[in-house]
């Protein structure tokens, strides 16, 4: 063997001890990184307490799981506007230090309890399957970022985009809120793209029926899922949102333990282990899925105890109409405004700053879940039409359920590689979930042998007075039989 040749494999031999060397120090170094950061998260609330409302509540929207529905039929009718926090669903307007503030509702992630009085607030939050999430997240993406293909190219609708946002100081647009700021934007750039390239026949027509792979009108799924932004945003995303690490964090450490996590994913059983420990500690944790028996139970667990809470102050007690006066004249929007807003954003994510306080409806627990009932077959009515009006825009592009079962195989195994933490959270979820099932099946339980109780106690009188009434004619007319035999007697 040459002194070259041998030359050459001891530098490839260096080389690559060089790099073990190097990959090593990485992991050791992260592990470091993670191994603290789990430490210092570890929770320190008594069981106990968790299942007893706080003043607070920090309700933790996980984007794409219904959470909007739950704060408008539900939070929104529970709590008076004055006990909002400010702006919460913007990171950068949230205002903790917001007198009376009682009710905060948020697509920031945990962290955010580190600015907030944490013995005083209760958290809860909604989960959904990770790939109906992801799949869901894609759809929303796609659909709100069609709406500004009604202009002509990119400058013209980010021009309309920003004078109705200028114009609406009344509204936060889903291009405020987290992660959409992002999503959407990237989403919107692409679709323009898409269509020139189309236009000038540089992307085949797909003939085929998926709706998930239409390169010429939309980013096909498999490319979105495999995009460093579904990798930072998507993936995994309910585990580092509940462990407090998202993108959004208040943490400085969070990009650090996020990247390490990235790199090294067998560190990644720290940081879901960290958010199951959450999970355990939340007041209410509820499914999408299992959408009924899940708002039955937050009504149970949270909406009576908010209830029990209003019903003993004193301006709660507001008639109804004066409340329906006050929220209609407040959700009033121009008609121009609404119209052009209808191009630009999503009404269904804009949340309502206007300077009002509506008065509270006080309510039963029944009254709660028939309203909520109501409200959400609006919401759904008026998400279908603008689903239906903005797809038209990359039509035939159409998502359904039926959509979603032609996916190959290999992309939606895919996509639960890339959210194994999530599927692994969303496991001890359901665990949580049916604890408070049983739960509840005790309090009901408890309810109804409480109420016979009362039942018998209350009737136990009553059975005494019943038996007075019998005996006490019976007892008259012996007295007068036997008078009259005595007189009878007496005449002989």
């Amino acid at each position: 063997m040459s002194r070259a040749l041998l030359f050459s494999l001891l530098l490839i031999l260096l080389s690559l001890v060089v790099q073990v060397s190097s990959i090593d120090d990485s992991y050791v170094q992260c592990e470091r990184v993670v191994n603290n950061w789990a430490e210092s998260s570890a929770e320190n609330v008594k069981t106990e307490d968790k299942l007893t409302l706080r003043d607070l509540l920090f309700f933790l929207h996980i984007p794409r799981t219904g959470g909007r529905t739950y704060f408008q039929c539900f939070l929104k009718k529970l709590y008076s506007f004055d006990q909002e926090c400010a702006r919460s669903y913007d990171k950068i307007r949230f205002n903790p230090s917001k007198p009376n503030c009682n009710i905060v509702a948020t697509h920031d992630d945990y962290s955010l309890i580190s600015k907030l009085p944490q013995d005083k607030t209760s958290v809860v939050t909604i989960l959904r399957d990770p790939i109906e999430r992801v799949f869901s997240t894609y759809e929303f993406a796609v659909e709100v970022a069609s709406r500004f293909l009604v202009h002509t190219n990119l400058t013209s609708a980010l021009e309309t985009s920003n004078r109705v946002r200028r114009k609406s100081s009344t509204m936060v647009s889903t291009l405020d809120i987290w992660p959409w700021k992002y999503l959407v934007p990237w989403m919107r750039e692409d679709l323009f793209a898409r269509r020139e390239a189309s236009k000038l026949g540089k992307l085949r027509r797909n003939v085929f029926s998926d709706a998930y792979n239409t390169e010429d009108v939309a980013m096909p799924l498999h490319e979105f899922i495999n995009h460093p932004m579904a990798h930072e945003l998507i993936h995994n995303g309910v585990t580092f949102q509940v462990a407090g690490l998202t993108n959004n964090s208040y943490l400085d450490d969070a990009h650090e333990v996020r990247h390490c996590v990235r790199k090294h994913p067998s560190l990644g059983q720290l940081v879901l282990d960290v958010a199951k420990g959450r999970l355990d500690q939340m007041l209410y944790v509820g499914f999408t899925e299992d959408h009924k028996k899940s708002a039955r139970m937050f009504a149970s667990m949270v909406g009576a105890q908010i209830l029990a809470r209003s019903k003993s102050t004193p301006d709660s007690q507001q008639e109804s109409t004066e409340q329906n006066n006050v929220e209609s004249s407040v959700q009033a929007v121009p008609e121009k405004l609404v119209e052009e807003t209808n191009h630009t954003a999503s009404i269904e994510d804009e949340v309502s700053t206007a300077n009002a306080n509506p008065p509270k409806k006080i309510l039963t627990e029944e009254q709660l879940m028939e309203e909520y009932e109501e409200c959400v077959e609006n919401l759904r009515n008026a998400q279908m039409r603008r689903r239906y009006i903005s797809l038209k825009q990359i039509s035939p592009v159409n998502f359904t359920s039926e959509a979603r079962r032609l996916v190959p195989e290999p992309v939606l195994e895919e996509m639960r590689n890339l959210n194994s933490l999530d599927m692994q959270l969303y496991l001890h979820a359901q665990s949580i979930f049916l604890q408070q099932q049983v739960l509840m099946d005790n309090l009901e339980k408890q309810n109804l042998q409480l109420a016979k109780q009362v039942s018998a106690e209350i009737e136990a009188p009553w059975n005494y007075v019943l038996l007075l009434l019998v005996l006490v004619p019976v007892f008259l007319f012996f007295i007068i039989v036997m008078h009259r035999r005595r007189t009878s007697k007496l005449k002989i």
